[in-house]
């Protein structure tokens, strides 16, 4: 499982939100989960980009947010939010190592975390 952190401006479209995480995802991406900041986590583009994959959308507070150590940490996103990088944190607070590092595509900011627990098997029925 990737976890897909993503920070954006208010008023960015589901397109938008898509176009950067397609741009990020490794080819096959396999099952994806979005994570953002909570108060953002409720915009339209960003909803709607979950609605359209099928992805789980989480929102984490600042403070949770805050404290997950980043690698590209930005100074006015922690004055202006309170986390020093939506994206990187959000990826990362659901667990795991980070493949893609923040970066900006217009209005929307992603980064890429990939699950480093072991694999989950599939339970099968019996025929």
């Amino acid at each position: 499982m990737r976890t897909v952190g993503v920070g954006l401006t208010s008023g960015a479209t589901a397109a938008e939100v898509l176009a950067a995480v397609d741009a990020v995802l490794p080819s096959p991406a396999g099952p994806v989960a979005l994570a953002t900041l909570d108060s953002r986590a409720r915009e339209p583009g960003l909803v709607g980009a979950a609605t359209q994959r099928g992805w789980p959308l989480t929102g984490y507070s600042a403070a949770a947010l805050a404290a997950v150590p980043v690698p590209a940490p930005s100074a006015a996103v922690a004055r202006r939010v309170g986390t020093p990088s939506v994206a990187e944190a959000a990826a990362l607070l659901a667990g795991g190592v980070l493949e893609v590092g923040k970066t900006v595509h217009g209005r929307v900011t992603v980064a890429v975390a990939r699950c480093s627990g072991p694999a989950h098997p599939i339970s099968q029925e019996e025929p």
